[in-house]
């Protein structure tokens, strides 16, 4: 078996859940509703990521995405963000003592673009930088 050139190598974490704090890093579009939306125009494409606090209301949160509606319906997210970005279930889970708590910050970008060059050049080193400064332990990642 070949393994494709951009292969996210396997990193056994040896700690246990109880013992981690969580940080999201999510494609699908999410961001603070005083914060800029991504850009939906096509022919623009948005290689943007935006950082959310980790204590945000989920309330305050909101979804800006250039996917067709066929492919992600924003509906759902736009009536409980926790559907792609569910912070509040994670609340839930530190609150029980299953995960130690969420990070300081979360990651959510748009992951509709076709700027893939920018993407993979600028944008995703970035965004590792960004994790990697949080020091959290592990990272839920979701789509929409």
């Amino acid at each position: 078996m070949q393994i494709a050139k951009k292969a996210i190598p396997y990193t056994p974490n040896p700690k246990p859940l109880h013992e981690m704090n969580i940080m999201i890093v999510s494609t699908a579009g999410v961001h603070h509703k005083d914060q800029e939306p991504f850009n939906t125009d096509p022919t623009v494409g948005d290689a943007s990521f935006r950082i959310i606090p980790g204590d945000v209301n989920s309330a305050e949160l909101t979804v800006t995405h250039a996917a067709p509606k066929e492919h992600y319906n924003t509906d759902a997210p736009k009536e409980d963000i926790n559907c792609v970005f569910p912070i509040d279930r994670l609340r839930e889970l530190a609150a029980d003592g299953e995960i130690k708590g969420l990070a300081e910050k979360h990651i959510t970008m748009m992951g509709y673009s076709m700027r893939l060059k920018k993407i993979n050049e600028e944008t995703i080193p970035a965004l590792v930088k960004e994790v990697v400064r949080s020091q959290a332990d592990g990272v839920l990642l979701t789509a929409g």
